[in-house]
């Protein structure tokens, strides 16, 4: 028989799909070959022996062979004999014997399915171009089978719009979706979808991939080659992901449908239900022993990596590595973790593991692109990760990575340039966005740094380095309480995570400085301080407290602070200037009080006929307006404005 529906997998042209055979299992019927075009739908329904059209003494003939008894053997033919021999040398790799024996049997038959795994053998050893001349011939074209093999074979020889051209634009079956696959393979109808969704990946079209991608897994659940580049490559909102996984059709997977449903869960974003994810987890383990399942620790590495718990993905991705070397899936969290802990070392051997191994991989130049990066050698990174992303188009971190080496040496315009394309990209990762926010607030465009945040924490509302950059956002507009708002929502985020306290120090010195400037002196100071039990050797945060004593009258602990600042960094001009009020201050006071105790002492100073004096001179006299409004300024806060601002600026990261 020939494989003409698209309801039906390889598996029914397969010689070793079943251990009963008959005769006429591998052969096409006569009345098939050329009834059916591309653009022709056949009938959705077909069993596993049979083909949709095949004539009624075919049929009957089936059906009697299917009725006798399970002990029958039914002879092979020279044919299948030769079939058999060609496949276990196919299955063995000695692909010039299943070459050899193949086209023998293409020439004893003539038949579509035997074209087909012809060429598969071809396909196997690298031969496309071979491959697709051979299912060329005008007997194969009509063949489901033959036609997808060969918009593969197109896409491997980058013949895309001839590979369009073969599967069709658009689905030419539209069959139910509802029908099963009584076979128990992948629909050919659903990798066609696939290849279709492929070959527009391959033309940079992601919105039309995309939607073939869908159609794919919702034609049959079972083709996960779709369903993973919708995935990987975030194609889709998180949002959008979750609303596809409710809409598939599990039953495709007959009694396997609530394990590839609990699998197909841990796969899907990490950023939404991540309840959900770990329930479905938790059964995978509990009811289907895949605890230690490398690809369900690969999604608790992912969720780790997404909650920022970057010690312990580390963690998570060295056990994997350890019981699989060189695992590609888990090296992207793996790098970026080793980055974001300083593992120089460590990214310096793998990079160069990778590069003996995989050469040509886009994980390897991935890879030395973070290794160059961490040592701060960004000129040389930024050509790693572009050769990355042109190995792999569809690969995110490689255009995250190139447009980070743009930002680190200030270049706003041209990592602009790269974070709105990885935006464009992948708009199932809130990451381009943030980034995109981050530049334009470094460049003081406030209207797009908040459209591009905002549509960052619509993705993603729990990331601490997103939250914070939203409270500093709201602080350049002085709008305090927003500011106040996201800042706590960040702290109470980074607590969560339980991460390490120094990664989120900014937050409590951005809440000091909005605490300053609420005039709530006693809070701004509790959250400096926090700081400073973190790090001894921040000349800003010394010289905020500096400031904040000033401001609460302390002037003598103003002093102490400020001197402590200065032997940071002596040459610091804000900690100069607030400890030069802070000295006028101390002096306008000093005078004051001298004034006080000779006022009290005027009887001395008067004699019996003179008024007293009136010009009376005292150190510092001409000066003591200025103090007095410094003095009374530092009370009502004034000193917080922007003139000070530079040395409280607030931190973004």
């Amino acid at each position: 028989m020939t494989n003409n529906s698209p309801n039906t997998s390889t598996l029914t042209i397969s010689p070793l799909v079943t251990n009963k055979r008959s005769r006429d299992y591998f052969q096409t019927p006569p009345n098939l070959l050329g009834q059916h075009g591309i653009g022709q739908q056949p009938q959705p329904h077909s069993r596993v022996f049979s083909s949709p059209n095949v004539g009624k003494s075919v049929n009957s003939k089936l059906s009697t062979l299917a009725s006798k008894d399970d002990d029958d053997e039914v002879p092979l033919t020279q044919a299948d004999k030769l079939r058999l021999w060609r496949h276990d040398a196919l299955m063995q790799h000695h692909y010039n014997t299943a070459i050899y024996i193949g086209d023998k049997v293409l020439s004893l038959t003539n038949d579509p399915n035997d074209a087909f795994w012809l060429a598969q053998v071809h396909y196997a050893n690298g031969n496309y171009q071979i491959a697709r001349d051979l299912l060329a011939g005008p007997n194969f074209e009509e063949s489901v089978s033959c036609r997808y093999l060969a918009g593969l074979c197109l896409i491997k020889l980058e013949k895309y719009d001839e590979a369009l051209d073969v599967v069709g634009e658009v689905n030419p079956f539209k069959t139910d979706h509802s029908v099963k696959n009584a076979d128990g393979g992948i629909k050919l109808e659903a990798s066609m979808c696939y290849l279709r969704g492929l070959t527009y990946s391959k033309q940079n079209n992601f919105d039309r991939a995309k939607e073939c991608y869908k159609e794919a897994v919702l034609v049959d659940v079972k083709c996960f080659e779709a369903f993973n580049e919708l995935i990987n490559n975030h194609l889709m909102s998180p949002d959008e992901e979750w609303e596809l996984l409710s809409v598939l059709n599990f039953d495709d997977a007959d009694n396997n449908n609530e394990l590839v449903k609990l699998l197909y869960t841990t796969r899907l974003n990490k950023y939404k239900n991540v309840q959900s994810f770990e329930e479905a987890e938790q059964r995978l383990k509990d009811e289907y022993n895949l605890d230690e399942n490398l690809d369900i620790l690969l999604s608790r590495a992912d969720l780790l990596f997404i909650q920022c718990r970057f010690q312990q993905c580390l963690d998570l991705c060295e056990k994997i590595i350890q019981r699989d070397e060189l695992n590609l899936s888990v090296l992207p969290n793996y790098l970026s973790c080793l980055h974001e802990l300083g593992g120089k070392n460590r990214l310096f051997l793998m990079a160069h593991k990778l590069a003996e191994n995989y050469p040509n991989h886009h994980i390897t130049w991935l890879a030395i692109g973070i290794y160059y990066f961490s040592i701060k050698k960004t000129n040389e990174a930024r050509v790693f990760f572009s050769r990355a992303s042109m190995i792999n188009p569809n690969f995110g971190p490689a255009w995250i990575g190139f447009s980070h080496t743009f930002a680190a040496e200030g270049e706003h315009e041209q990592a602009i340039s790269a974070y709105a394309t990885a935006s464009r990209l992948f708009p199932g990762i809130h990451l381009p966005n943030l980034f995109l926010g981050m530049q334009y607030l470094q460049m003081n465009n406030l209207t797009l740094s908040h459209e591009y945040l905002m549509s960052s924490y619509s993705i993603c509302p729990t990331d601490p380095l997103l939250l914070n950059e939203l409270g500093v956002l709201f602080y350049r507009r002085t709008q305090l309480a927003k500011a106040e708002m996201y800042f706590q929502k960040a702290l109470t985020a980074a607590t969560a995570l339980d991460s390490n306290a120094k990664a989120w120090s900014s937050i409590h010195c951005n809440l000091g400085h909005v605490y300053r400037r609420l005039n709530m002196l006693d809070k701004s100071l509790s959250h400096f301080n926090k700081v400073l039990r973190i790090s001894r050797k921040d000349v800003n945060i010394y010289s905020a407290i500096g400031l904040l004593h000033l401001k609460m009258g302390k002037i003598s602990k103003a002093i102490e602070t400020l001197h402590i600042a200065l032997s940071i960094q002596p040459n610091d001009p804000i900690a100069l200037d607030l400890l030069n009020k802070g000295l006028e201050s101390n002096l306008h006071i000093s005078n004051k009080k001298f004034l006080d105790e000779a006022v009290s002492q005027k009887a001395v100073l008067q004699t019996p006929i003179n008024k007293p004096t009136r010009h009376l001179k005292f150190i510092g006299e001409d000066n003591k307006r200025d103090l007095d409004l410094i003095a009374e300024d530092l009370k009502r806060g004034e000193d917080s404005s922007d003139d000070d601002d530079e040395v409280m600026e607030i931190e973004s990261e």
